[in-house]
């Protein structure tokens, strides 16, 4: 189902009423981009730690933002049966009195979506907007203060359109004469009432059905009596509940603390962290706790197949597609009385005759669904006990319990960030060093188109000379060792700490240079003479 800016507000009870009694929520995003081309050295390497990933992934969270949220609300009806209401919530940011936001597209990120027929008017005409908590502040001061800011193009012209009538209107009219602005849209009218109620203190407004406003002259008195309403549809609430757009969603949640399902959710949870709860946070250790104090139960199903592959002979995919079409074939999930079975609501019906890959709403589908599966498959072939008949969500989610709240870690020196515990670590062959000889200016690019024939390699700098390589595969560092054994240039080893590191060897140059010192002082000094 799609929901855009004309029909959130309507959706929005009942949205907070089926999450309320969602079993588990699917979630996945769609954005504008992936990887910030701004940033040197941006894409991820095998070689980052969890804490360096992260500020790659803050500097493009903050270029880029959320084109389309999906979410999959699965209810269970009774044991084994869920019914599943999939949302696709198109996304843009507010431009209602807060500062106006800079939007950047990635050209490959664009022309993947519109591949897969990504509906770019109802993003830019219809998008629902949202806001974070400092936002919302800024927001809130301006409205105490009565400073309001009109942010949008159109907006400001409306605007001023109808400061022009008013003032007109204003000379001849006596008190408690009307006058009614037509053809406004939503954000036009309430930017249309707060302008001229700041700029004409003898004037009330009022949204008189859809896109026109009513003004009328009253007494300053009059006006002060008004204000005071809890009707008036300028009141402060009512504006922060506008702006906040999906941020209400957001929150309802939060607060509903179910378990939020994805698949390699990662940079998923740092939009919704940047997006609707506040800027990501200069500390990696501060957003882990940020996200578990917001969303206590994850689970990526990236993160559990990676972890089945070998132990149970699960077949290696892994996109999100092909991960569910696996688990819903008749040899890991043969048809049996306790499989549970997933109906899709008649709002999002489409879903079950027809993929659509890469649409949010779908692939927040997959993710609940393969969730669901993957308990299942992992109930009925880990040997810990027959599977009881009809069994509830609670005890499936204990077969994921060792997955609980580990998020897959793409390319770098852990394999999950667990988000409440230490992040899990990978087992890498061991790094390389290449020491350059007569190669002046050498660069990672270099070397790395140099290698790329044989094998692909992840690469970093040491000093002038030295460069170390990661790869996540023996045979390519077996091949590398042997066919550059003796290269004129580029002489490859092992990478031994003690021996490459540039911290070590200037610990080393330190304490030489001290011992030298020390020992000329005490040649030069002499030795004291004993008296007989």
């Amino acid at each position: 189902m799609d929901v855009g800016a004309s029909e959130f507000a309507g959706c929005l009870p009942c949205l907070r009423d089926r999450v309320g009694r969602a079993a588990f929520l699917g979630l996945d995003l769609e954005f504008t981009g992936l990887h910030s081309a701004f940033s040197q050295n941006n894409q991820p390497s095998l070689l980052d730690s969890p804490a360096e990933r992260y500020q790659k992934i803050r500097q493009s969270v903050q270029r880029f933002t959320i084109a389309q949220l999906g979410d999959g609300v699965f209810c269970c009806c009774c044991c084994c049966r869920y019914v599943v209401h999939s949302y696709n919530f198109f996304l843009f940011p507010s431009t209602l009195g807060v500062t106006d936001a800079e939007l950047t597209l990635s050209a490959s990120s664009i022309q993947f979506l519109t591949h897969y027929g990504f509906d770019y008017n109802k993003f830019l005409k219809d998008g629902i907007p949202y806001m974070n908590e400092l936002q919302e502040k800024i927001l809130s001061q301006r409205l105490l203060e009565g400073s309001w800011k009109v942010c949008s193009a159109l907006n400001m012209k409306a605007v001023k359109k109808a400061i022009d009538k008013v003032t007109c209107w204003l000379a001849a009219a006596k008190e408690g004469d009307t006058v009614i602005l037509q053809d406004l849209s939503d954000s036009q009218m309430l930017d249309v009432q707060l302008v001229l109620r700041e700029a004409f203190q003898n004037v009330w407004t009022q949204p008189l059905g859809q896109n026109e406003v009513m003004v009328k002259k009253v007494s300053p008195q009059y006006r002060h009596l008004l204000e005071s309403s809890s009707h008036d549809s300028c009141w402060k609430e009512l504006i922060l509940t506008s702006a906040r757009g999906f941020t209400n969603l957001f929150q309802i949640i939060v607060k509903a603390r179910k378990p939020l399902v994805g698949h390699n959710m990662l940079m998923d949870l740092c939009h919704l962290h940047d997006k609707f709860y506040n800027p990501l946070p200069e500390s990696y250790e501060e957003f882990k706790r940020n996200i578990h104090h917001l969303f206590p139960v994850l689970i990526d199903t990236k993160t559990v197949t990676k972890s089945i592959w070998k132990d149970y002979q699960f077949p290696h995919v892994s996109n999100l597609l092909e991960v569910y079409e696996v688990l819903c074939s008749s040899d890991l999930n043969p048809m049996d009385p306790v499989c549970p079975v997933i109906a899709l609501a008649s709002d999002s019906a489409r879903y079950a005759d027809k993929k659509y890959p890469h649409e949010a709403a779908y692939d927040a589908f997959l993710c609940g669904s393969g969730k669901m599966l993957l308990q299942h498959f992992l109930k009925v072939f880990v040997p810990i006990g027959a599977v009881k008949a009809n069994p509830c969500f609670s005890q499936y989610l204990t077969t994921l319990a060792e997955y609980l709240n580990k998020v897959n870690f793409i390319r770098g020196g852990v394999s999950s960030i667990n988000f409440c515990g230490e992040d899990a670590s990978c087992h890498y062959p061991p790094p390389l060093v290449v020491c350059v000889r007569g190669w002046p200016r050498l660069d990672e690019r270099q070397i790395y188109q140099e290698l790329q024939p044989l094998c692909r390699f992840d690469i970093r700098r040491l000093s002038e000379n030295q460069f170390i390589l990661l790869s996540n595969r023996y045979k390519h560092v077996v091949r590398v060792l042997r066919d550059y054994r003796h290269h004129p240039k580029l002489h490859i080893s092992v990478y031994r700490h003690w021996r490459h590191s540039p911290n070590v060897n200037c610990l080393l140059k330190v304490s030489g240079i001290v011992a030298l010192w020390s020992l000329l002082a005490f040649v030069l000094g002499g030795a004291p003479s004993c008296s007989p």
